[in-house]
């Protein structure tokens, strides 16, 4: 029993480092992605305009049956013959 209780002191400890961890990502990290973010919504709403959708639904039906058969045959292509070069 006592080798039980020691396992969950040592969980506890890390989970502990973990939490603190996190805890400081949230309140640097985090605080300064919501300014980042906030700042760029204020400058996008002054230049912001509307926009006219281009890209049809039987445009994107196009571009899934082109991803399908790229993915096929990616599938279908053996090992061996990948191109292996960088």
């Amino acid at each position: 029993m006592a080798r039980n209780a020691s396992y969950l002191i040592e969980l506890a400890c890390w989970r502990n480092q973990v939490e603190i961890y996190f805890s400081v990502v949230q309140r640097k990290v985090l605080g300064q992605l919501e300014e980042a973010l906030l700042a760029f919504q204020q400058r996008y709403e002054k230049s912001a305009a509307p926009f006219q959708w281009t890209f049809t639904r039987e445009d994107l039906a196009k571009l899934m049956i082109r991803l399908r058969a790229k993915a096929l045959l990616r599938r279908l292509k053996p090992a061996n013959t990948q191109n292996t070069s960088p």
